[in-house]
């Protein structure tokens, strides 16, 4: 089965989820919520294991306070060696009903992380608590790219992130959210030190950046990881 009828099937079944392909959708978090953001890839079973995940595991988190967002697919990996097939966007009330079901989730569902190797490949997890209001919308007749990078020194990095936005605003770019100070969890451990997610009108625009971006120097920069997502 290919990735994008996972994610198809995923969203038909997700209650709450919404493919963003079918039309724009604003994304609003306030200070204090946590943001979830979820990369993974599933496996064929998934479409007949994940209803007993929806009771369990999913039933459990809703209770906790978690509440669905946008499901994305991820078109291309552009940079980096992971290649995900899906972009979830997710919502919890507040950091503590957010480690309160990854303190108990095994003890309410024992197998847990069982359940989730038998559905998906691969699974990496980052969660970020907000520090402002914020809101973004997604068109999907843009182009939307998540790039996330590990820095390796904290002022070169910071030289590089500055010329790194100066380049991408000058072809265009749109900056819709930029984060910093990614949780994660044992087992599914994602935290870049910079994850920014950008709105380009088009694919050339992209194209035009990446090659003046492909030509930056890599100091300070310890690993890089890019999306397209729609």
């Amino acid at each position: 089965m290919k990735q994008t009828t996972l994610v198809l099937v995923f969203t038909a079944i997700f209650l709450g989820g919404l493919l963003v392909s079918a039309q724009s959708k604003t994304v609003t978090f306030k200070k204090g919520e946590v943001l979830d953001i979820l990369l993974f890839t599933g496996k064929p079973d998934f479409s007949k294991l994940f209803p007993r995940y929806k009771e369990t595991a999913f039933t459990f988190a809703l209770k906790t306070g978690y509440q669905p967002q946008p499901i994305l697919s991820i078109a291309e990996t552009t940079q980096g060696g992971i290649q995900p097939g899906s972009f979830v966007f997710g919502k919890w009330t507040n950091l503590a009903s957010r480690k309160k079901f990854l303190n108990e989730i095994t003890t309410v569902v024992p197998d847990f992380h069982e359940q989730r190797r038998a559905m998906w490949s691969s699974f990496h997890l980052a969660f970020y608590e907000m520090k402002e209001d914020t809101s973004f919308d997604l068109n999907p007749e843009k182009v939307l790219v998540a790039t996330a990078y590990w820095k390796d020194d904290s002022s070169t990095f910071m030289n590089f992130k500055k010329e790194w936005l100066k380049k991408a605003k000058k072809n265009g770019a749109k900056v819709l959210l930029e984060l910093n100070d990614a949780m994660s969890s044992v087992g599914y451990m994602y935290k870049p030190d910079y994850l920014v997610l950008i709105e380009w009108n088009d694919r050339a625009s992209f194209n035009a950046f990446a090659k003046e971006n492909i030509k930056m120097s890599e100091k300070g920069i310890q690993n890089v990881n890019q999306f397209i997502i729609k």
